[in-house]
């Protein structure tokens, strides 16, 4: 019983190394790469066969839901921070907008994976992103609700426009500027004005 419980053991153990080390070495991969970087150069990298690598992590978003897990978790954290610390409703739909754009810009190109999960059910990145579009929603409508933002802005649209600001970072033509600029127009667009409150 002993040695078949040691040896019942060791695979699990051998198996949860092997995962943990493949998105630690991946973590480092699209840091440095991007997420197009190849999944057999992460294989490689890592010390282990594709095999290997594709039994832990089936394709790319797997291994993206994978490695977003612990900001998921940071992410989560911070909204509640805002939603127990920030009284103004439009200052804390702001808050979360710029948390959420920190997080989709963990890595080089993640944003358009993200914004193929919405499409797609198929995906292990789609429930992380109607998540996170299910609390844009929470804070634009309490926003909504005391007069700061337009009756007519969606969550889904918000989250949307985020990703479309992450993805200007990486563009040619953006600048240092670039960002802080789209988030303006982009509040522009959802905040009331003074006048119509």
């Amino acid at each position: 019983m002993g040695a078949s419980g040691v040896d019942g053991r060791r695979p699990r153990t051998d198996k949860q190394r092997n995962r943990t080390h493949i998105l630690e070495v991946a973590e480092e991969f699209f840091a440095e790469h991007g997420i197009t970087g190849s999944m057999d150069a992460i294989a490689k990298r890592a010390g282990v066969g594709p095999g290997t690598l594709y039994r832990h992590f089936p394709n790319r978003e797997a291994l993206l839901a994978a490695l977003l897990q612990a900001r998921d978790e940071e992410l989560e954290l911070r909204r509640a921070a805002i939603q127990r610390e920030e009284t103004d409703s439009s200052a804390a739909l702001t808050q979360w907008l710029d948390s959420l754009g920190e997080w989709v810009t963990a890595f080089d190109g993640l944003p358009e994976p993200l914004r193929a999960a919405l499409t797609e059910n198929t995906s292990p990145l789609a429930i992380t992103c109607q998540g996170f579009i299910t609390a844009t929603e929470e804070f634009l409508h309490a926003a909504q609700r005391d007069g700061g933002a337009q009756s007519w802005v969606r969550g889904r649209d918000l989250f949307l426009s985020t990703l479309a600001t992450a993805w200007v970072r990486s563009a040619a033509m953006a600048d240092e500027s670039s960002p802080r600029a789209l988030n303006a127009l982009m509040r522009s667009g959802w905040e009331t004005s003074k006048n119509e409150q």
